[in-house]
């Protein structure tokens, strides 16, 4: 709901640093792979219940998961095929929404495994989180079936339908679970039923757009 207002924000200070990281010789799938780790190390601070510490390494994975995808409009192919920027690029979107999905999954796996008193309401999140990924992909694979694509969320490699839960709801839910660990089942409960809507819509657009 807010990624796409939130973008002419991020998305200046994160191309300035793609330029100069560009020729670097870091690549977008380096910074993907950082980004990953950096999960991994907040989902271990929220198993040991270290929330602040998750809290900011959250930040920091999602600074990097926007880093790459800067990175990689800024880089040059490393080929002189005239396909070695796209096919670089699909592999790279490929990497970045494996990452994602296993990252905000994770943080909730992890925040259970630290409180095992939540994992029912965990369980709960997780399963709205699968009906808005698989709403959110099959959707991309129908449109760039049909050749659809829109530049809104930023350029992407695959077309991105929006809802009311997006990343920038997510990141500010799972950073809310770090400040207020006692307030975990509420917070899940409303997000899990917004997370429920956003897929009803997303099933009821494409029954419009596809139908």
């Amino acid at each position: 709901m807010f990624d796409a207002r939130l973008r002419p924000l991020i998305d200046p200070p994160l191309n300035a640093l793609a330029r100069r990281l560009s020729g670097s010789g870091i690549t977008p799938n380096m910074v993907t792979a950082l980004g990953f780790l950096i999960g991994l190390m907040a989902a271990f601070a929220l198993v040991i219940e270290q929330y602040y510490a998750a809290a900011t390494l959250i930040i920091l994975s999602r600074l990097a998961d926007g880093m790459d995808g800067a990175i990689a409009r800024h880089a040059a192919p490393r080929s002189r095929h005239p396909n070695a920027k796209t096919q670089e690029s699909d592999l790279g979107g490929y990497y970045d929404i494996v990452a994602d999905f296993l990252f905000y999954s994770g943080m909730v796996l992890a925040f259970a495994v630290g409180r095992p008193e939540h994992a029912l309401m965990a369980a709960f999140l997780i399963f709205c989180f699968v009906g808005t990924g698989s709403s959110f992909l099959a959707y991309a694979i129908v449109a760039a079936k049909r050749g659809d694509n829109h530049d809104k969320q930023g350029k992407k490699s695959f077309y991105y339908l929006t809802g009311i839960t997006e990343g920038s709801e997510t990141i500010g839910v799972l950073l809310a679970f770090c400040i207020f660990p006692a307030y975990f089942a509420p917070i899940a409960a409303v997000f899990g039923a917004l997370c429920l809507i956003t897929t009803f819509g997303r099933v009821l657009q494409a029954t419009r757009d596809f139908g």
